[in-house]
């Protein structure tokens, strides 16, 4: 596979601050040797943030971020003064990052919003001090609390493509030369399979300055679902996408058996999927004529919406525009 500046998936291993003990500690004034208990808390252990950064579109600054170790809190001292909170850790991430614990399998939360935050491994509190622990039967108590253990463990980030629509495809059925067709995304463009690994994004301009995002995603195979070909790299990405543009190239051998294939792994993968709004697009339609055409037309499912599109000559592409900006609001 080649080397990629796109990172949608890393492991990394994190350990949250310790919290600050009390401290156990009695007044002693000039007249009063024993004026009484004045330890005070220990601070809270540091956190471990998630941040969203709407400016980031991959995790490629986190590759060799292996290991985060936050700050422990700083113990209680005399004078019922607190100790120092650790200073918390904050990883930016993209928009679309879902986190998770390896162990358990369990979704930690996601990060959808600029700026939105989320405490991923919250740091242990800080133990109380003896002034807490004073009574008018026990006025002088000799015992703190010690602060609270940090957590720590394997976590995962994974990132899920945000955007409008995604492109769904076979390889090679014309995914790359859409999208350099209609936004000023590059993607890299080539007569063989899999020539996009990774997810590219680019920005549709439409009407009166109106835009909307489209992805342009990796290459269904058949077997996708059980993991074949980039399989479930590729399918996580489209469950964000509230469209999906199939798109179909006219000289396929049989149009709905290619359309069946798509449907069917995006259903064995998760079926929620198929809830979405469908568009079919059929690339490369400048070699067809209106009889063939219309033989297409009848490969078709009737219930979704198609419209016939070609990239190289610019046929139905502000169609296909118009289209996919009615499905979208």
């Amino acid at each position: 596979m080649e080397k990629s500046n796109f990172v949608d998936q890393i492991r990394v291993f994190c350990k949250s601050g310790h919290g600050g003990a009390g401290s156990k500690h009695f007044m002693r004034t000039k007249f009063n040797a024993h004026a009484g208990p004045d330890g005070g808390d220990g601070g809270r252990g540091a956190h471990i943030i998630l941040k969203g950064n709407k400016h980031l579109w991959t995790l490629l600054h986190l590759r060799y971020f292996k290991n985060v170790v936050a700050e422990d809190g700083q113990g209680g001292n005399k004078n019922n003064m607190t100790g120092r909170d650790g200073k918390d850790i904050i990883i930016e991430v993209p928009l679309g990052t879902m986190a998770f614990d390896e162990e358990t399998g369990e979704t930690d939360g996601e990060i959808l919003e600029d700026g939105q935050e989320l405490i991923w491994v919250k740091g242990g509190r800080g133990g109380l001090g003896n002034k807490n622990f004073a009574t008018p039967t026990n006025q002088a108590p000799d015992y703190a609390q010690p602060g609270e253990d940090g957590k720590e463990g394997w976590k995962v980030l994974e990132l899920k493509v945000l955007a409008d629509v995604g492109l769904v495809g076979f390889p090679n059925a014309g995914k790359s030369t859409l999208l350099s067709s209609i936004t000023a995304a590059k993607p890299k463009i080539a007569d063989y399979a899999f020539t996009t690994l990774t997810p590219q994004l680019g920005m549709v301009e439409y009407r009166n300055g109106r835009s909307f995002c489209i992805a342009d995603l990796p290459g269904i195979i058949e077997g996708a679902a059980e993991g074949r070909g980039l399989g479930h790299r590729f399918l996580r990405h489209i469950e964000r996408n509230p469209v999906l543009l199939f798109l179909i190239p006219a000289d396929s051998k049989d149009h709905k058996k290619e359309w069946d294939i798509l449907v069917n792994e995006l259903k064995e993968y998760n079926p929620e999927l198929l809830d979405k709004k469908f568009i079919i697009a059929i690339s490369k339609s400048d070699m067809l004529d209106g009889e063939l055409k219309e033989a297409i037309e009848q490969e078709l499912p009737k219930n979704i919406p198609h419209i016939f599109i070609s990239s190289i000559a610019g046929k139905g592409l502000q169609d296909l525009k118009d289209l996919l900006w009615k499905e979208l609001q």
